[in-house]
């Protein structure tokens, strides 16, 4: 299944919209809807929550439930934004990167395929700046789906009709198709912090919220990978179409981890494991009566570097490294020990990246010596970068020195 994001621009197709939605429905992938102002007036915005079941975006409606921002989280959710129909003003503006309503600003925010389906007078799509608009759109990967001839609502007859539903749905899903190119990968991904019980109300553990893993799984069922998720507890929903396994505790995470990775072909481990454990947590909830307590802790066991000795050939395997200082230095050290094929390498003490931010900045480490930096952009655009490095590596597999 997958996430399809509809724009519906203001012209009188912008009825055929309410049809593409529920063929895409009736395909069995998510539908969310933004709308201009303009195409409001043509079909409310009811109509289309009624058939989507999900709130429309709308100049009006800019935020959701516990003040989201729609146009970033529709953007990162989306794996193909599809504008049906589509305006020569907003085509303008999705060439001249211009961001002046909930639409234009959600696509300048979206980062996957982007498919549109113009709809207009003759006139205007012959005119010599549509045509330039959509030469730099095509130019720069936009798939368009050329308008059919015919009579039209202003009178005129000629090319300029909004293509048919299915033809517009049948692209689509071409477009998203070719964009599948982990399609025949299975992919295992860790997640979140673990917590290790202290007493039955306190617990050791650490900052990550996980949506750096999240990112990560949603990526890679969106360019067609078979994912699994073992996730510590985080507040986060489930990616759809991703198998999610919730564990608590480092042991647990080991044990769902190697259990997955007999299968997986690739193992990326985002996971911020607890180094240590209490040594006989208490059974009931230890009382503040002392002065000062002593915990003895325990190291648990490393599951990167177990993953490493049991990698089997052609398996990738990935870890990330969460530094406060000395970030490469670390981060190549733990390559090399883990007998990993790639290390991801963030610096955590800045607090507008890594644990808990919506955005990162990170360093890849590849075993035969290069480093590639990722510059501070969304989770889901370093997301993608990683799996793009991880599609290199198992396609020209190495083995990665063993300390």
């Amino acid at each position: 299944m997958a996430s399809i994001l509809l724009g519906v621009t203001g012209g009188i197709a912008a009825y055929k919209a309410c049809e593409i939605l529920r063929l895409f429905d009736k395909a069995g992938h998510r539908v969310r809807v933004v709308m201009t102002r303009t195409a409001t007036e043509f079909v409310g915005p009811l109509t289309f929550e009624t058939l989507s079941k999900a709130q429309v975006l709308t100049d009006a409606q800019p935020l959701g439930e516990n003040g989201s921002i729609l146009h970033i989280d529709y953007a990162d959710q989306a794996d193909v934004f599809v504008v049906a129909p589509c305006t020569a003003n907003v085509i303008g503006k999705l060439a001249q990167g211009i961001a002046d309503d909930a639409l234009s600003t959600t696509a300048l925010a979206f980062t996957g395929p982007v498919l549109i389906a113009p709809a207009m007078n003759v006139n205007m799509w012959n005119s010599d700046s549509v045509r330039g608009n959509l030469d730099l759109l095509r130019q720069r990967g936009i798939h368009v789906v050329e308008p059919s001839s015919g009579d039209l609502a202003c009178g005129w007859v000629g090319e300029g009709r909004l293509a048919e539903p299915p033809e517009i749905v049948e692209a689509a899903l071409r477009v998203l198709d070719a964009h599948k190119d982990l399609a025949r990968l299975r992919v295992l991904v860790s997640a979140g912090p673990t917590q290790e019980k202290i007493d039955p109300v306190r617990y050791i553990s650490n900052r990550s919220s996980g949506k750096m893993g999240y990112a990560v799984a949603e990526a890679a069922r969106s360019r067609g990978a078979t994912v699994t998720l073992v996730s510590g507890p985080v507040s986060l929903e489930a990616p759809e179409g991703v198998r999610l396994i919730h564990v608590e505790s480092a042991g647990e995470m080991k044990a769902a981890m190697d259990e997955a990775a007999a299968e997986a072909d690739v193992i990326v481990m985002t996971a911020a494991v607890a180094d240590y454990r209490a040594a006989s947590p208490a059974d009931r909830k230890i009382k503040k009566d002392a002065e000062e307590i002593q915990i003895a802790l325990v190291r648990n066991e490393d599951i990167l570097a177990g993953l490493g000795k049991t990698k089997r050939a052609g398996q990738v395997l990935v870890g990330f490294a969460a530094e406060t200082n000395d970030l490469i230095a670390f981060a190549a050290s733990k390559l090399k020990c883990k007998n990993a094929d790639l290390f991801v390498a963030n610096d955590v003490s800045r607090g507008d990246i890594g644990f808990s931010a919506d955005e990162n900045e990170v360093h890849l480490l590849f075993a035969d010596g290069r480093t590639v930096k990722i510059d501070k952009a969304p989770k889901k655009h370093i997301a993608n970068a990683i799996l793009d490095a991880v599609k290199e590596l198992h396609a020209g597999k190495t083995e990665a020195p063993r300390c």
